[in-house]
């Protein structure tokens, strides 16, 4: 079966070519209808593609993962979007025994005493729920942005994941935030204003901060810690 996934890549790269985020979308929704799977973390990107999908009433689920560890206004943003497109996104939470022996052993705040502890708190908060809610799903649709990083400038718009065993498609790989940002405003969608206050890439409440006009995307994640080590484990490229 991954076989035949992996070579849908080289079937619809060509298809996908000349198409944009919305008619993408349509098609591979028709292509994988009842596998087909968007993660989001209600930021601006994700609320976009949230909007192309839910306004088109595509067959996509819509899933989070709820770490225990969010913003309140992250919460907002998630019962906001529910109720302004009538929909319910499904919740994926840690593994309880995990996180329970996790935090009894180490303590609630030890993911600022190393990487490691961090790495560990990441995985059970949020790579182990993002397994079982990719599990039986075909291809997985994420908010990147080649902006977002270096290494993220050459990622192709549909990709095979090898360690999730699962296709990738970034839909909005190619959009500038500007584009992002007036999207989001000409169709009303709501978006998390933390946004409005210099935070970027939002994460659990402990690991992300704002960040000044200049600053790296990433900047405002994990900056206790060395530049090379701010990533979590979900995508291959963060």
């Amino acid at each position: 079966m991954f076989e035949n996934l992996q070579n849908k890549v080289v079937e619809l790269v060509p298809a996908l070519k000349d198409l944009s985020p919305q008619e993408s979308l349509a098609v591979l929704a028709e292509e994988f209808k009842g596998k087909i799977i968007l993660s989001t973390s209600f930021s601006w990107e994700d609320q976009v593609i949230s909007h192309m999908i839910l306004s088109q009433d595509l067959p996509v689920r819509i899933f989070t993962l709820d770490t225990g560890r969010l913003f309140g206004e992250t919460y907002y943003v998630w019962s906001r979007t529910n109720e302004f497109y009538n929909t319910k996104i499904t919740a994926f939470y840690p593994n309880q025994e995990l996180i329970e022996r996790f935090v009894t052993d180490k303590g609630p705040n030890s993911f600022y005493e190393s990487v490691e502890n961090r790495k560990s708190c990441c995985y059970i908060r949020k790579v182990e729920p993002l397994q079982r809610a990719l599990a039986g799903n075909h291809l997985w649709i994420t908010g990147l942005r080649a902006e977002h990083s270096p290494e993220r400038g050459d990622l192709p718009q549909l990709e095979w994941d090898e360690t999730n065993k699962i296709l990738k498609f970034h839909p909005l790989l190619h959009w500038s935030t500007d584009e992002v940002r007036a999207f989001i405003n000409e169709n009303g969608i709501p978006y998390n204003t933390l946004h409005d206050k210099g935070f970027v890439s939002i994460g659990c409440a402990p690991c992300t901060r704002a960040i000044m006009p200049g600053d790296d995307f990433r900047a405002g994640r994990w900056w206790w810690e060395d530049k090379t080590s701010k990533e979590c484990g979900l995508h291959a490229h963060s």
